[in-house]
């Protein structure tokens, strides 16, 4: 099956030279307006934002955006079935292209072009690449002596934070393609993500791999949770970041500022004397660790703002506090004389 090229530049509307920042504030513009968690139209917002986490995932990462870059307009002539000549088969590979059946995901948030070049496995349509692990079992009871499991097979699945909290059915397709015959089977049915579904998670699907030879049982599929990266926060484990910017005078004077967190917007009281890169932890507003667990931390990191421009009255007033104020920004560095 064909595969269609992705223009990742022209998802996110930057050049092609964007820095990291520009690419940031790309994904976070758009996030904004498309991302499921925040977006009022969510059910139509979730194709796009599928489109811009894709884009975001690869050019956010210099290692894949290298590679991205090395495709170039040739992409579909870099190697043989239109793969990279860098392209390898994983560890633990069984089962030759002669004879190996084909299986293409739907459902599961990827396209088939990234699946191809930059999933965590092989082959793959409407998702990622596909796995073949060989991991084939012993004879059961009852079986004859050449029953032979089927193999797993392997794929990614694009999980939101939301998600992540409060678990979620998600509708999955899977299309067969006898490599001899040619004839294809799809089959569609539902799976769970279990709150505290964290980034590399591998949710089992049972009987859902590949066909069983001499009246051996079918193998398993598993998908491995890729969290959707979100305009607000940060994950780090199940713990959240989010970054505030405050205005100088919140930072000396202290305030009380709303941040949004998964479970609603709260309100923070932000300490008189608060300096530019501290944290502020909320308890448990984290991801869960596991179902039905204690929930990881939420970290709110102040940024303090310099307004850019001033009017005249603002101009006074801050020479003003210059004369008057007995405070040495550089006294703790020793650079004061």
């Amino acid at each position: 099956m064909a595969v269609e090229f992705k223009d990742y530049y022209k998802t996110l509307g930057i050049a092609r030279d964007a820095s990291d920042a520009d690419i940031k504030k790309a994904f976070r513009r758009l996030a904004r307006l498309y991302h499921p968690d925040v977006a009022k139209d969510k059910k139509g917002a979730e194709a796009k934002f599928k489109e811009i986490n894709e884009a975001h995932e690869v050019l956010s990462d210099p290692e894949k955006r290298r590679k991205y870059d090395e495709l170039g307009a040739n992409w579909n002539q870099a190697g043989a079935g239109g793969r990279p000549p860098s392209y390898g088969r994983p560890e633990g590979w069984r089962g030759g292209a002669d004879d190996e059946q084909e299986f293409h995901f739907g459902g599961t948030g990827f396209s088939d072009f990234f699946a191809r070049f930059f999933g965590r496995g092989r082959g793959g349509v409407d998702m990622d690449d596909v796995l073949r692990r060989g991991r084939r079992g012993g004879r059961g009871a009852g079986e004859p002596e050449y029953a032979e499991r089927g193999e797993d097979i392997e794929g990614d699945i694009l999980v939101t934070l939301h998600e992540a909290l409060q678990g979620s059915m998600r509708s999955i397709s899977l299309r067969r393609t006898d490599p001899h015959t040619g004839a294809t089977e799809t089959e569609t049915f539902k799976v769970r993500i279990p709150p505290g579904a964290q980034e590399g998670r591998r949710i089992r699907v049972p009987g859902k791999g590949s066909p069983g030879m001499g009246g051996g049982p079918e193998g398993d599929l598993y998908l491995r949770v890729r969290l959707a990266a979100h305009p607000d926060f940060q994950v780090r484990g199940v713990d959240l970041f989010h970054d505030l910017t405050v205005a100088p005078w919140e930072a000396v004077l202290g305030a009380r500022l709303e941040v949004p967190t998964l479970s609603g917007a709260i309100k923070l009281t932000i300490p008189p004397g608060t300096q530019s890169g501290r944290q502020l932890r909320l308890r448990g507003q984290g991801l869960p660790r596991s179902p039905g667990g204690e929930r990881g931390d939420f970290y709110v990191v102040v940024n303090i703002q310099v307004p850019e421009q001033i009017t005249a009255e603002e101009r006074a007033a801050w020479e003003n506090l210059a004369r008057v104020s007995q405070f040495d920004a550089r006294a703790k560095t020793g650079e004061s004389e």
